[in-house]
């Protein structure tokens, strides 16, 4: 065994030895550290210029988000042809929206180009294990919304892993 292993067997055999308190305690502690490295860990204002470039598709919704570094790159954003017709893709976190989500380090928003009304959002969250992320998309029609497709994300060793993706067709 190297260095390394022996330091892993060793931190994992303590962690199985803490009490269900002190495991609390050292998961938060893990998920701030996680959080304080994302950040001071790049230059924000370059990955959300780039993001405003690159993260909207020709229809004008965003994309699917994306890790950067330390940090979840997600677009978002919202394409009206009227005041009672949209069309919307927003970004869940943990089941609350981005914008309300106590992890959501920094958000801008910017009108959409062309003559569609509508705006776009690129919001930057902590890479933190086991934090979940719905993107949502929907529409909305002479007042009534609906959401049509899901795609599920979960934080698991640093990555965003794609853990479900469901068609709704729900009235909200």
């Amino acid at each position: 065994m190297d260095g390394d292993e022996l330091f892993s067997d060793a931190l994992g055999s303590m962690i199985r030895d803490m009490s269900d308190g002190e495991l609390h305690d050292l998961a938060e502690l893990v998920r701030q550290v996680q959080i304080e490295r994302a950040i001071g860990s790049g230059d924000d204002d370059a990955i959300i210029a780039n993001a405003f470039e690159t993260a909207f598709g020709r229809d004008g919704l965003a994309v699917l988000p994306w890790v950067e570094g330390n940090v979840v790159v997600c677009p978002g954003g919202m394409v009206s042809k009227s005041r009672a017709s949209h069309k919307c893709r927003f970004v869940s976190v943990d089941d609350t929206w981005i914008w309300e989500s106590h992890l959501l380090l920094r958000e801008d928003k910017r009108s959409s180009p062309g003559t569609d009304e509508g705006f776009r959002a690129v919001a930057l969250l902590p890479l933190v294990d086991g934090t979940g992320l719905d993107v949502v998309s929907g529409k909305a029609r002479q007042g009534q919304h609906s959401v049509d497709h899901v795609v599920s994300y979960e934080i698991r060793g640093g990555e965003l892993v794609e853990v479900s993706q469901r068609q709704v067709n729900d009235r909200h």
